[in-house]
This record gives structure tokens, C-alpha cells and sequence, in this order.
């Protein structure tokens, strides 16, 4: 008995589906790969290289060098935690409360707040693109859940200090050290990486190397709640039984 012909409409949702299960494995395989090898770029480094190329920026220096977790100062990563995501250790990569806190004061009329968790700005600063979508909220949220899932939490910060923007052009911890305070990342004290923090999320408008009154405010509101966090010590410790920071 001859078989009926598929039509063209059911081959094509096939051609899709393969389309997409391979591209989700694809980015399973990157992910994984990036556990264990330093990322050379990302989307948003070379997003901006493009637009300072395409615009003919003025001024504009690209710097970026990865430094390994062991040669960068324990005080980074407790600034960067105490600035940007103060449950970093205990969540899985999406900060429920700050996310509903959010959309509360969305509902009320109030000043839109940041809800994004570090795992989801390494997402995005690896992976994706600059804008508001739904598609770019479904990939960084995609995106996020792999980097939790094969990723130690120690891997995801280390990552997100080596791509972060601290300055225009300006990537990453190390060439932000050698760039603002001549020195290497492993000898930047409690002030000067939470200046670093400070200026997060928009590096372009607040300076390190030109601190605002807003900046310094802001350092010494890091400095206070990476004390009050417990300092570096609060990256290693294990999670309370609660799964709540205070």
C-alpha cells in the first residue's frame, strides 16, 4: 500500500522542530563549554564594537582582559553581590520577591526597579542582545536556567566580573583595575571595588575615575553592606535553612 505524501506544511513544522531542539542543544554544548573555558567576547562587547565602528565614536578604546577567579580580590565579588544581588548564594537564578516587588510597583505607578539577578545579566551580557522583548526575556530567562544548572555559583560570578561594563569600552574587572587605579584586579581593596559597583548598571553615565556625589554615596552604601553581609566570607557560606538572606 503506497504511503499518503506529507504535505508541505507538516514537513516544514519538522523542518522547524529540528531547527529548534538543535539549536537547544547547541546552546546546552556552549553553556557547558564555557564552564570550564573563558569566554574570548561576548554579544554586548561585540554589540557595542559595532556600534562605536558603525557611529565613529570618538574616543572610544575597547579593553577587556580575563582574569581567572584566583587572581582577582576577594573584596570584587562581595561589592559586586552586595550592589547588584544580595541572594546571589541561596537563589536559582531568579530572585522571586525583587521580581514581585517589580511588578508592585509597576502596578502602582511608581519608579520601575531592577529585578535582575547576576546569573540573568551574564545571560544577557554573554548571549543576547540590548532592548525590551518577550523573546529576549524568554532567551535570557533559557539562557539563565542553563547557566544555573551547569554552572557553580563561583563560575557564574567569575564570569560576570569578566564581562560586566564598568566604563565605556571598558570590560571586566581586570582592564577596569589596570584602566581607573594602575593595578591588577587581585589588589583592589574594599573601596575601590565597591566604586567599581557603584557605577552599575549605567558605567557610561557615572564614571569611576570621575566619581559623582550619587557614586560616592553609593561606595560607601556597598562598603557598608558587604560588611553587613559578612564580606567575602558571605560567598562560601552554605545556605540557611530558610533559603533567605536577611
Amino acid at each position: 500500500m503506497s504511503q499518503t505524501p506529507r504535505s508541505p506544511l507538516r514537513r516544514l513544522a519538522q523542518i522547524v522542530g529540528l531547527l529548534v531542539l538543535a539549536w537547544l542543544a547547541l546552546s546546552c554544548v556552549v553553556v557547558i563549554a564555557f564552564r570550564f573555558v573563558p569566554p574570548w567576547t561576548s554579544a554586548m562587547m561585540m554589540e557595542r564594537r559595532v556600534e562605536a565602528l558603525v557611529t565613529h565614536e570618538d574616543g572610544f578604546t575597547f579593553r577587556h582582559t580575563w582574569v581567572p577567579w584566583e587572581r582577582i580580590s576577594p573584596q570584587v565579588g562581595i561589592a559586586m553581590v552586595a550592589a547588584e544581588d544580595q541572594k546571589f548564594p541561596y537563589h536559582h537564578g531568579f530572585d522571586v520577591d525583587a521580581i514581585q516587588d517589580a511588578i508592585d510597583a509597576a502596578d502602582e505607578g511608581r519608579r520601575l526597579r531592577g529585578a535582575s539577578t547576576i546569573s540573568q545579566q551574564v545571560a544577557k551580557n554573554l548571549f543576547l542582545w540590548n532592548g525590551r522583548s518577550f523573546v529576549r526575556k524568554g532567551l535570557e530567562a533559557w539562557f539563565t536556567v542553563l547557566i544555573e544548572t551547569f554552572w557553580p555559583k563561583q563560575r557564574i560570578l567569575e564570569v560576570y566580573m569578566n564581562t560586566v561594563e564598568l566604563g565605556n569600552g571598558i570590560y571586566g574587572v581586570g582592564a577596569a583595575a589596570e584602566t581607573f587605579y594602575r593595578t591588577s584586579a587581585d589588589r583592589l581593596n574594599a573601596t575601590q571595588a565597591a566604586r567599581l559597583a557603584a557605577v552599575l548598571p549605567n558605567p557610561r553615565r557615572f564614571r569611576v575615575d570621575a566619581p559623582s556625589a550619587y557614586v560616592e554615596r553609593r561606595t560607601a552604601w556597598i562598603v557598608r553592606q558587604a560588611g553587613q553581609l559578612g564580606g567575602p566570607a558571605y560567598l562560601s557560606r552554605p545556605a540557611p535553612v530558610s533559603g533567605r538572606v536577611r
